[in-house]
């Protein structure tokens, strides 16, 4: 009987459906995250069988001796404040246009969104070849049109190459923030824009007061996506520039990939990695404890 009431619980039921997912969740994300924060304190080259307790001397390196490092942060933050303000924005913009009775916007959709499913190394090398300085197709259409003052040498030049393979991470990633503002928009009352319209609001007063506060939940996972996305940057600088030209594109992740895998550093590797998670954490959790405290306050 006891056994009968222990299994009808709702609590037992939910861990006994749950508890193969969190075991397998433990076992490859929680388990090895808490490896890296261990390998941080230790030096290693990934081959010898005994770590090296060496405490906080791979953080002491790397934030008074690591030049590399402060750039990779300093590019880190630069992308991460260009993604949370242009790929959301042209989602927006696209989710509100492709929300209206448009003929064929169901494929427009489908077209929008086709470069997310695509691997970002396979759009590393497609932009990579629209770059090239010499049979690029940018250069060649700048060449046709006689603006040749403008041709440049897009991932070899320090000054542009970052914001050049921005260009193509916002590419890919827009059509995510379209999907998910035009599954926010369904949530809209339609009967509160009928009214607003009728009130004689403008199109941007119903935007306004109206559409922008029903996406407020949308708004906060976008923007909290985004900003993960962007601070774990690595496929497309890894397949376009290498961290280069002279470090001037390196990012965090990348850094601490090269740190690991190339000089074999793993514990200076670990160290950036656990730097990059409190990078997030400092930016991510304050904003969702903002957010839902804005949102409680609106109800």
């Amino acid at each position: 009987m006891f056994n009968s009431k222990f299994m009808q619980s709702s609590r037992t039921q939910a861990l006994l459906l749950i508890g193969p997912a969190l075991a397998v969740y433990a076992t490859f994300a929680i388990w090895p995250m808490i490896e890296v924060v261990f390998l941080s304190f230790q030096q290693w080259n990934g081959l010898d069988p005994h770590r090296e307790w060496v405490g906080l001397a791979n953080y002491q390196y790397i934030l008074t001796n690591d030049a590399v490092f402060w750039v990779a942060l300093r590019n880190t933050i630069t992308w991460t404040i260009l993604a949370v303000i242009f790929p959301p924005t042209i989602g927006l913009l696209l989710a509100l246009g492709l929300n209206q009775q448009l003929f064929g916007r169901v494929p427009m959709r489908a077209i929008y969104y086709l470069p997310v499913i695509i691997a970002p190394i396979a759009v590393a090398t497609i932009w990579r070849w629209m770059y090239d300085p010499f049979f690029g197709l940018f250069n060649q259409v700048l060449t046709s049109l006689s603006l040749q003052s403008l041709i440049s040498d897009w991932l070899g030049d320090r000054e542009i190459a970052l914001y050049s393979m921005f260009v193509a991470y916002t590419w890919q990633y827009v059509g995510f923030s379209m999907v998910l503002f035009l599954a926010g928009l369904q949530s809209v009352d339609c009967s509160l824009v009928e009214a607003a319209r009728i009130d004689g609001a403008s199109r941007w007063q119903v935007f306004r007061h109206v559409t922008l506060p029903a996406l407020r939940v949308t708004l906060a996972i976008v923007l909290v996506l985004s900003t993960i996305s962007s601070l774990k940057a690595f496929d497309i600088v890894y397949g376009m520039t290498g961290g280069g030209p002279a470090q001037s594109t390196q990012m965090l992740a990348l850094w601490a990939f090269m740190q690991s895998m190339q000089i074999f550093d793993f514990g200076r590797g670990s160290a950036i990695s656990v730097i990059l998670l409190l990078v997030t954490l400092t930016i991510v959790v304050p904003y969702l404890r903002w957010s839902q405290r804005d949102e409680g306050a609106g109800e």
